[in-house]
């Protein structure tokens, strides 16, 4: 008997088993797990083999989805493995489909944790200041290459494309709202109202005044 489903991870949970085994998909965020005292970690690019028996406990900083399958029987799942997530993996394929991928997938080395939601939120609070590629890898210790590996490895943007992405979000909202070009500039980190103008243009195909007359 298999079950799969998608759940979201709170805080933190104290030390517990199952007479079960359970596989752990990362999807969004990163669950900082201990099993029976070896640390390991769930992410959007690995997931975690937990063994039936085996005690374990986890937390997060930040909800963090993950989709969990319980398994009361299946090869492989005897041992502690946490291992690459497949490229282009869904959960629609079917838990058994999922289970037999494990065993050929590759280890998962344990790294520096990455998780995507702490440098959003820090970033969305300070949208008007310089955020340069170095200043996010910065926020995690790593070197620009590692940063911009994991990142478009975690989030499927390269970091340019993702604060672009971010910082044309809260301005097509702050148009909404009824600011002036000329200050949805300055509090988004454009140079100029125009350049403003032609990233909304060139991401979303709207100009300012559209934006201005599109439905709250």
């Amino acid at each position: 008997m298999m079950r799969g489903s998608c759940r979201i991870y709170q805080g933190e949970y104290s030390s517990h088993e199952h007479d079960f085994a359970q596989v752990l998909f990362g999807l969004n965020g990163c669950l900082e797990l201990d099993l029976a005292g070896r640390a390991a970690r769930v992410d959007g690019t690995t997931g975690l083999v937990v063994p039936a028996g085996m005690p374990h406990s986890y937390g997060t900083r930040c909800d963090t989805q993950v989709w969990v399958v319980d398994a009361y029987h299946g090869s492989g799942l005897d041992r502690m493995k946490a291992f690459q997530l497949p490229s282009r993996w869904q959960a629609s394929i079917g838990t058994a489909q999922l289970l037999d991928c494990i065993a050929a997938a590759p280890r998962a080395l344990q790294r520096r944790a990455l998780n995507p939601e702490t440098l959003q939120n820090q970033v969305r609070k300070s949208l008007h200041e310089e955020w340069s590629i170095a200043r996010m890898a910065a926020w995690y210790a790593l070197s620009v290459p590692q940063f911009h590996r994991r990142w478009k490895a975690l989030t499927g943007e390269s970091p340019q494309r993702w604060l672009r992405l971010i910082r044309l979000e809260h301005a097509a909202q702050m148009l909404q709202r009824g600011l002036t070009l000329e200050v949805v500039a300055a509090r988004t980190g454009y140079g100029s109202a125009s350049a403003l103008c032609q990233a909304l243009q060139r991401e979303q195909g709207k100009g300012a005044r559209l934006l201005r007359q599109a439905p709250r």
